[in-house]
């Protein structure tokens, strides 16, 4: 329920962040450019395939001699090595095409761990506006199932039609030196196979980016499904049959693109695949009547027919690759979508490093826009010396978590300006600003894995004694140890093993751990028994001691433990002083006050005035 004093979610345009780029923008050049770093590989797949395409030209020749010389003359011996040969050329053939695709999937693989790599890294520089409009579901699909749709493609795209090439060029040049009478009966049908390739190539591309778009909404829904929130959700509110009914929806719908993609251009396929039968008679035809006129061997139809496979099946081939490489380019698109994303918080060339800060912290005039267009924060401009407790009030909305987030540059002024000690943010290095700052968030986040692993993610090289002692700090220390495992305790995915309080003291341990200058807290609204509120507090006022603290506030105590109170309306700052003195205005902040707490506290904490509050836990 929202009780005047919740957390903004603010919803991010995804336009204003995610600029797309049309087709036309993913040029083939660029798709070979990413098998650039692997060059000395390709130049010795070609090299396989050089080799084994001259191997390739060989058996229907020994066919020919077999036929022409070796039965006509009797002659035994040369009629069993040329008999030796056709199996000796298939397995040196073989042998080589082993070779070659282990390469060639080792630069596919090389090509696809690149671009994974890629998306990830460009993903880790967007700011948190960015994940906040998208669903993570949809992120996961570009960096996994997107890249693996391509794969075909990688795989074949310069290496097999460098390969195929090749062949089609031997195999012509053979077939010339043979007969050229015969040779033009047999490339005249190519042209013909050419003429649908653009129309289907084009359908086929606009179909696979439709069916890629819609896996990566069934995979956003599942992975709000069967996350633990989701899946709680779901079950408190009997939505089972509902979310079924969805899914199936979803996943029909992806199996009939799939079906459509797959049917769309099987027709053309089928010509193709009658290249090889039409020429084969035609050459059979003319060959046939050339034998009983006279003018041609039987050897050297049964050697041409041979090498019509070998014309044939690459043309059909690189066809092929055509129309998956069109058909691949819609799926590129996504990729590079995410590739070119130009992040929000961008750290300037000349940024320096920042040595240890005293913590003083300034906002000069500062305003934020999601879009670009309009402001939701306007003009904020206020002081917290070091050590100072700022504590942050307002409706929902507001724009206070956006507020404390520009401290550690999860977003970034659109005008004014945010300083540290005296010094813009926006020119310090963004590693060395968030070194010493802590953020200990509402939802206090835990990753599926030990207690121990959640505390070094804040400090990787920390000690068991250093861990220990924050946790004793946060007042966690004495249940871990009560665990079975200890702190090798598995949490669960988003920490969900342990209870709100326990997930809260872990948060604030980690946030010890860390020890920094700066702390940005946004208090958890939800209740905890009042043991585990004790415990929390506790652990709280062991983490802002000593420390610049800007605090999103919902506790009765820290707001009175605070040297200064921002109430934020509407993007401004309304109200400002301490909690005596805004109560005596009577204003907004009094009237927030009222919605949180009672009359009777009201009148206390008057008569208490700035008193600071010291809990301790039961």
């Amino acid at each position: 329920m929202n009780n005047g004093w919740g957390h903004p979610h603010a919803m991010h345009k995804i336009g204003g962040n995610a600029p797309k780029v049309s087709l036309k923008e993913v040029p083939l050049r660029r798709i070979l450019g990413m098998f650039r770093p692997y060059m000395g590989l390709l130049f010795f797949i070609v090299a396989l395939a050089l080799a084994g395409a001259v191997i390739g030209l060989l058996p229907p020749l020994v066919m020919k001699e077999m036929i022409d010389t070796a039965i006509p003359d009797k002659d035994i011996k040369m009629l069993v090595w040329l008999a030796v040969l056709l199996v000796a050329l298939p397995v040196a053939s073989g042998m080589l095409g082993v070779w070659q695709n282990y390469l060639n999937t080792k630069v596919a693989q090389g090509v696809m761990r690149d671009l994974r790599q890629g998306l990830f890294g460009n993903l880790q520089r967007q700011s948190i506006g960015f994940f906040t409009a998208s669903r993570s579901g949809e992120v996961i699909q570009r960096v996994t199932d997107d890249v693996q749709a391509i794969q075909g493609v990688i795989t074949n795209v310069v290496v097999s039609s460098i390969m195929q090439t090749v062949v089609l060029a031997t195999s012509i040049g053979i077939l010339f030196a043979l007969d050229w009478r015969l040779a033009l009966i047999s490339v005249v049908v190519l042209p013909l196979s050419m003429l649908p390739v653009r129309k289907v190539a084009t359908l086929r591309k606009k179909m696979r980016s439709e069916t890629q778009k819609m896996r990566a909404q069934m995979s956003a829904q599942l992975g709000e499904v069967f996350g633990v929130s989701g899946a709680m959700l779901t079950r408190i509110f009997g939505r089972e049959q509902s979310q079924e009914r969805e899914f199936g929806a979803l996943n029909k719908q992806v199996m009939d693109m799939e079906l459509k993609l797959s049917l769309m251009g099987r027709w053309f396929l089928m010509f193709v695949g009658l290249l090889g039968p039409l020429g084969t008679a035609m050459i059979y035809l003319y060959g046939g009547y050339s034998v009983i006129q006279g003018t041609m061997t039987i050897g050297a139809i049964v050697a041409f027919a041979g090498y019509l496979g070998r014309l044939y099946q690459p043309f059909g081939t690189l066809l092929n690759l055509h129309v998956e490489v069109m058909t691949a380019l819609g799926v590129f698109q996504r990729i590079f979508e995410y590739l070119d994303l130009k992040p929000d918080v961008i750290e300037r060339e000349d940024a320096v490093s920042l040595p240890q800060a005293a913590g003083n912290i300034s906002y000069e005039g500062v305003s934020y826009s999601y879009d670009g267009e309009t402001e939701v924060l306007h003009g904020i401009s206020f002081e917290a010396k070091p050590g100072e407790v700022v504590a942050l009030v307002g409706p929902s909305g507001a724009g206070k978590t956006t507020l404390i987030g520009m401290i550690a540059r999860l977003y970034d002024p659109t005008a004014g300006a945010v300083k540290l000690d005296g010094r813009d943010l926006r020119g310090i290095r963004i590693d060395s600003l968030r070194s010493q700052v802590a953020y200990v968030t509402q939802e206090s986040f835990l990753f599926h894995a030990t207690i121990r692993e959640n505390l070094a993610f804040a400090k990787e090289n920390a000690t068991m004694e250093e861990m220990e002692s924050a946790c004793r700090k946060a007042f966690i220390h004495d249940f871990i140890v009560g665990l079975p495992q200890g702190y090798d305790t598995v949490v669960g995915e988003r920490g969900h093993r342990l209870s709100g309080g326990e997930r809260q003291r872990l948060s604030i341990a980690r946030a010890i751990l860390k020890d920094p200058v700066i702390l940005l807290l946004d208090e958890e609204t939800s209740h905890l028994d009042s043991e585990s509120e004790a415990y929390v507090q506790a652990a709280l006022q062991q983490l802002m001691k000593g420390r610049t603290t800007l605090v999103i506030a919902h506790r009765l105590s820290t707001i009175l433990a605070a040297d200064q109170i921002l109430v934020i309306h509407d993007g401004r700052i309304a109200e400002r002083g301490t909690h005596s003195e805004l109560l005596e205005r009577d204003g907004l902040y009094a009237t927030l006050y009222d919605t949180q707490f009672q009359e009777a506290s009201r009148d206390d904490a008057r008569s208490q005035g700035d008193e600071r509050r010291n809990p301790h836990p039961v």
